[in-house]
């Protein structure tokens, strides 16, 4: 009788096990590394946009919407325009750098009381600037209005 080789049972294949972790860490720090590094649009750059209803092409939207609540009557009120790097005020312009003796000078009369009316060429910033320069003088009743578009 010859010499055979015993039977051997099927050998299963080679299971490699692919472990998903380390790939997800690796894509977290990449996430954090792009965020930090890019480069995004500040805010003082940012337009502002006021609150006008209707659809962007300038059509109405076909649902009416209620109307505002009046503000409630104030005595003598200052509107002032909001450009980008300054401030109109009774036809007058004004840089930043008066703002603080605007809000004296208005706030030396009793209660004042200021529109804004932010034009589209105003950003953020300038905005804030405004609204600081009023509360660092004491102008705390103020009422925020966008500009024609």
């Amino acid at each position: 009788m010859a010499l055979s080789k015993p039977i051997a049972l099927p050998r299963s294949p080679a299971k490699y096990r692919f472990v998903l972790t380390p790939l997800a860490d690796a894509m977290f720090q990449l996430l954090i590394f792009f965020m930090l590094s890019s480069n995004l649009a500040p805010y003082s750059l940012l337009t502002i946009r006021s609150g006008a209803t209707g659809s962007p092409e300038g059509g109405e939207t076909g649902a009416e919407e209620p109307a505002p609540a009046p503000a409630a009557p104030i005595g003598d009120v200052a509107i002032w325009n909001v450009d980008a790097g300054n401030v109109v005020v009774g036809g007058q312009q004004f840089g930043f750098d008066l703002l603080a003796d605007l809000a004296a000078s208005l706030n030396a009369d009793g209660d004042a009381s200021i529109i804004l009316v932010v034009r589209d060429e105003a950003n953020v910033q300038d905005l804030s600037s405004v609204l600081e320069a009023l509360a660092a003088g004491g102008i705390s009743n103020i009422q925020i209005a966008g500009g024609p578009s």
